[in-house]
C-alpha cells in the first residue's frame, strides 16, 4: 500500500503567457512550446518580443518551454497578442498545461519511431477537451521515440516506443505494462490525462503531478483497462544531450548548441533564426537544435555568437537557478558567479555536472547525478 502523500495546501500558480509571475526583476511569463519545436519565425517573435517588452533575453527551461524575464508592469496583453498571433497561444484556457517533450532529432536521426507527428496531435486534443484547462501547470507529457533520452524525466503520461509496431504508455516515469500501436498512441496518453484528473479529483483535488496521488500510476491504469504486458525498465535520464554537428539518417546535418545557463539574448535568437532552414527544437537540456542544414558551415556563426557547439565544454555540463537579481531568496548573483567559475577553469567537483543555486531550495535541479553547488551567504557548499 503506497503511503498517502503531502497534500498541497494552495493550488499551483506556475506562470505562463498571460498568468505571469511577480520576480523580483519583474513580470515574468512562460511560453509552452510543446515538443521544443518553433517556426524560425516564431522564434523571431520570442526575440522581438524579449527585446521590446522585457529585459532582452530568453530562458529556456528543462521542459522545452521559454520564459521572458522584466516584463514592463501591464505588457501582458501586448505579450498575449503577439504569441498569437504567431500561433503559439492556441487557447488561452489550456496555455500552462500544454508541457510536452518529445525525444529530440525524432525521425531525423535514431530512434524507432518517429513521433513528431504525435505532438501536434496530442496539443489539439488537450486544448479541444475543456476539461483538460484544469491540467495543473506541473503536468508533463513525454513521448520517446525508443533512444530513451525523455522517457526517464519521469513524466506524468509519457509513451515510450519498445519496437517499431508497440508503444508503452509510462505513468510518473513507470512503465504500466499497457500497449498500443503508433496509431493509437495519442489517443491512449489522452486518455490518461484525463484518467488523471479523475483519479486527483476522488483524492481532493490538490495533486499537481501523478507521482503526489496515493497509489497513482495503477488507479489510472486500472481506469483504463485493457491487458497488460510484463513492465519495461525505463532508461535513466541522459545527463547531457546531443552537442555539436550530428549527421541526419538522410544525410542532412542537425547543429545542437548549448545556450550557456539557459539564457538566449535576442541577438543569439536572431542569429539561429536566420540560420535555420525551417524548425528549430528546444531540448530539456537548454540547447537548441537547427535540423535538415546542407553541412556545419554555420557553426562558426553560431560560436562567435557565444553558442556552444563543442562537447566537452563545461557548459554542457552547468545549470543554474535564476539567482540575483531576478530572485528575491537568492543569497548570491549565481549565474555571474557560476560564469567567473567557468572562465577561470575553477568549477569545483571536478567540473563534472553541477548545478548552482542561490538558496537551499534548488530551483532548477535537473534530475540524475548532479552536483549541487548552494549559496549560503558565505560562499557556496558544494555537495
Amino acid at each position: 500500500m503506497t503511503d498517502a502523500l503531502p497534500i498541497r495546501v494552495r493550488a499551483d500558480a506556475c506562470p505562463g503567457a498571460l498568468q505571469t509571475h511577480a520576480a523580483a526583476d519583474g513580470a515574468l511569463a512562460r511560453v509552452r512550446v510543446p515538443g521544443g519545436v518553433l517556426t524560425h519565425a516564431q522564434l523571431r517573435v520570442l526575440a522581438a518580443a524579449a527585446r521590446d517588452l522585457g529585459d532582452g533575453a530568453l530562458e529556456l527551461t528543462s521542459r522545452g518551454n521559454v520564459q521572458l524575464r522584466g516584463l514592463r508592469a501591464g505588457s501582458e496583453p501586448e505579450l498575449g497578442a503577439r504569441l498569437s498571433e504567431a500561433g503559439l497561444l492556441p487557447s488561452a484556457t489550456h496555455e500552462t498545461a500544454r508541457n510536452l517533450l518529445a525525444s529530440v532529432l525524432s525521425g531525423r536521426a535514431g530512434g524507432l519511431l518517429d513521433v513528431r507527428p504525435w505532438v501536434p496531435a496530442f496539443d489539439a486534443g488537450l486544448c479541444a477537451d475543456p476539461r483538460l484547462a484544469d491540467l495543473p501547470g506541473r503536468f508533463l507529457a513525454a513521448f520517446d521515440d525508443g533512444r530513451g533520452d525523455v522517457a526517464g524525466l519521469r513524466a506524468d503520461v509519457g509513451l515510450l516506443a519498445l519496437d517499431t509496431r508497440t508503444v508503452a504508455l509510462l505513468l510518473a516515469g513507470a512503465d504500466t505494462g499497457l500497449r498500443t500501436g503508433p496509431d493509437g498512441a495519442v489517443a491512449l496518453a489522452l486518455a490518461a490525462t484525463r484518467s488523471f484528473l479523475d483519479v486527483r479529483a476522488q483524492q481532493g483535488g490538490t495533486a499537481w503531478r501523478v507521482a503526489e496521488l496515493v497509489e497513482g500510476p495503477d488507479r489510472i491504469a486500472t481506469r483504463l483497462g485493457g491487458d497488460r504486458s510484463p513492465a519495461v525498465d525505463v532508461p535513466a535520464a541522459p545527463g547531457t544531450g546531443p552537442v555539436g554537428r550530428v549527421v541526419q539518417d538522410d544525410g542532412r546535418t542537425a547543429l545542437v548548441a548549448v545556450v550557456p545557463l539557459g539564457r538566449l539574448t535576442a541577438a543569439q535568437a536572431e542569429v539561429l533564426a536566420g540560420t535555420a532552414t525551417g524548425e528549430v527544437q528546444l531540448t530539456p537540456w537548454r540547447s537548441v537544435v537547427l535540423p535538415d542544414l546542407p553541412g556545419a558551415g554555420a557553426a562558426p556563426e553560431l560560436t562567435a555568437a557565444g553558442l556552444v557547439l563543442d562537447p566537452g565544454s563545461p557548459w554542457a555540463r552547468v545549470t543554474a537557478c535564476a539567482g540575483r537579481p531576478g530572485c528575491a531568496k537568492s543569497l548570491a548573483d549565481v549565474r555571474a558567479d557560476v560564469t567567473a567559475a567557468v572562465a577561470a577553469g575553477t568549477l569545483p567537483a571536478g567540473g563534472g555536472r553541477q548545478h548552482w543555486v542561490g538558496c537551499a531550495r534548488r530551483c532548477g535541479r535537473p534530475q540524475g547525478d548532479v552536483v549541487d553547488v548552494v549559496a549560503t551567504g558565505n560562499g557556496y557548499r558544494v555537495g
